[in-house]
C-alpha cells in the first residue's frame, strides 16, 4: 500500500494546475522524502531539468553541489536532501531568461509537503523568489543584502544567490560570497550529513 507521502508526491508529479498557462506539457520536478534533513528551495526547472526530470541536472546544479561540498550521490539522496522548487514546472522563456516560477505551486504544495518533514535541520533559499516567500518582511532590500546578512537567518534558513553560470558577474563583484558564505554553508552541510 502506498504511503500518504508517496501519494502526495504522485499527486504533485501529476499536477496540471498551470497547464493552460504553459506553452508546453507540465513536468513537475521534485525530489524529497519524509527523512530529508536539508531542504533546497530553488526557483523553477530550466529546459534541461524539464527534459530530464532530475532537479539541478545542469551547470547550475554542478555549481550548487560544489558550493555545498557534496557528491551527486549525496545530493540526490532524498534522506539527506529534499529538493523543492518554488515553481515545479519549467515556466517558459522570457525576454531576458526564463520566466519567474509559476505562482500557483508554492501555495498549493509546499505546506502539504513540508508538514511531513520532521528532520529538517537547514533550509537553503536559492534566489529572490524563495527568499521573498519564506523570509517575507525579514529579507533585506536586495538579494545581495539578504545573502550578505545570511547569518541573520541561521540556523533555520541560509539564503543563497542562484548558482547559475550567468551569475559570474555578480560573483566577481561580490567576492565576500565565496570568502564568507561558502565556508559556512559547507560547514553546516557537513555537520548535518556526516
Amino acid at each position: 500500500m502506498i504511503s500518504k507521502f508517496d501519494a502526495l508526491l504522485l499527486e504533485i508529479q501529476n499536477c496540471r494546475i498551470c497547464a493552460g498557462q504553459l506553452g508546453h506539457e507540465p513536468n513537475p520536478v521534485v525530489s524529497i522524502s519524509p527523512k530529508s534533513k536539508i531542504l533546497v528551495i530553488g526557483q523553477a526547472p530550466g529546459t534541461k531539468v524539464h527534459a530530464s526530470g532530475i532537479p539541478w541536472d545542469d551547470a547550475s546544479g554542478r555549481n550548487l553541489r560544489k558550493w555545498l561540498g557534496v557528491t551527486d550521490e549525496e545530493f540526490y539522496d532524498t534522506d539527506l536532501f529534499g529538493i523543492v522548487p518554488m515553481g515545479f514546472c519549467y515556466p517558459g522563456k522570457g525576454k531576458s531568461g526564463d520566466l519567474p516560477p509559476r505562482p500557483e505551486c508554492a501555495p498549493q504544495w509546499h505546506h502539504q509537503l513540508f508538514r511531513n518533514l520532521k528532520n529538517i535541520k537547514l533550509t537553503l533559499l536559492i534566489g529572490q523568489y524563495a527568499q521573498a516567500y519564506y523570509l517575507g518582511k525579514d529579507r533585506k532590500t536586495t538579494l545581495t543584502e539578504t545573502v550578505k546578512n545570511f547569518e541573520t537567518y541561521l540556523p533555520d534558513y541560509l539564503p543563497l544567490v542562484h548558482p547559475s553560470p550567468r551569475n559570474g558577474i555578480w560573483m566577481r563583484k561580490n567576492p565576500w560570497f565565496e570568502k564568507d558564505v561558502i565556508p559556512v554553508l559547507k560547514s553546516n552541510i557537513e555537520s548535518i550529513i556526516k
